[in-house]
């Protein structure tokens, strides 16, 4: 009997084999479809498009063994403070008085750089301990600010995390401390924000923007209607959120149910929004989240 085993893929090309080397020489009729960039940037095909940036991702992560997330979201403007420091002397050297006082600002926000390090630092320290497929990953939307601070706090402990970049008008260059592995680049805004919320057992969120308020308010309108399970989503700054969000005149204008106002927890450093997470899932060192 044949030995179909050894036949197996023997006499047959693989896809990349297939490429022929002239292809851009070629006429556009006669390209092999998945090699022609032109035909797959076709209106006709965005849902082609759609699948693909869903599933390279995907299928990446669960190579790797990634099961569990914590999201992280803020603002890619706050600076780290050795940054901010470092502009306010040339502010200052300006002589401007806008310019010095939107360095003192900036310098004011950059603790929220330092928390949403912290807290990267404190997920991946524990991570460290638990087995490959049972660690939690720090995962950003790739840029700067925020998101630069909580994959530096995932590197500085010496583990790995993941960013989604998102292709915007002026480009956003990922962040170094992105594993290279794992740092992913998004033409679409809602697949981009499926990946966010498929691996996440907790939404932690510092002070942001427009972008910031979007990602919240997409994960909390989830759990609230059911599609995604119910996770910890917390704010990291009361002095912040009192003024930005107010969850209780929502539910007295009768637009939000009087149980939503319990979907948020408010903190004020990175230790406790992680000690938040670890209650809820009652976790001990070195222990997988189970849902």
């Amino acid at each position: 009997m044949t030995d179909k085993s050894k036949l197996r893929g023997a006499n047959f090309p693989s896809a990349r084999d297939e490429l022929p080397s002239n292809q851009q020489d070629q006429p556009a009729a006669y390209r092999l479809a998945y090699t022609d960039q032109d035909f797959l940037l076709r209106e006709e095909l965005r849902g082609l498009r759609f699948h693909l940036e869903l599933q390279k991702p995907e299928m990446t992560l669960k190579e790797h063994g990634v099961e569990s997330t914590i999201v992280i979201f803020g603002s890619a403007r706050f600076p780290s403070p050795e940054d901010a420091d470092a502009a306010l002397v040339i502010a200052q050297d300006s002589g401007d008085p806008a310019k010095v006082r939107a360095a003192k600002r900036d310098q004011r926000n950059s603790h929220h750089y330092e928390q949403a390090r912290r807290l990267g630092e404190l997920i991946t320290t524990h991570s460290n301990h638990c087995d490959p497929n049972e660690q939690l990953y720090v995962v950003t939307g790739g840029g700067p600010g925020i998101m630069e601070a909580a994959n530096r706090g995932a590197s500085d402990a010496g583990g790995k995390s993941i960013g989604l970049n998102i292709v915007l008008p002026h480009e956003q260059d990922p962040n170094p401390y992105i594993s290279p592995e794992f740092c992913f680049r998004f033409h679409y805004f809602g697949i981009r924000k499926m990946h966010f919320m498929l691996r996440a057992k907790a939404v932690v969120v510092c002070p942001g923007g427009f972008g910031t308020f979007d990602e919240l308010f997409e994960a909390l309108t989830l759990i609230q209607t059911g599609k995604s399970k119910r996770v910890p989503v917390i704010l990291i700054g009361h002095e912040f959120w009192r003024q930005a969000i107010n969850l209780e005149f929502l539910r007295d204008e009768g637009v939000i149910s009087p149980e939503d106002v319990n979907m948020i927890s408010v903190v004020d450093t990175a230790e406790q929004a992680w000690q938040h997470i670890v209650d809820f899932y009652q976790l001990s060192p070195g222990e997988r989240i189970r849902c």
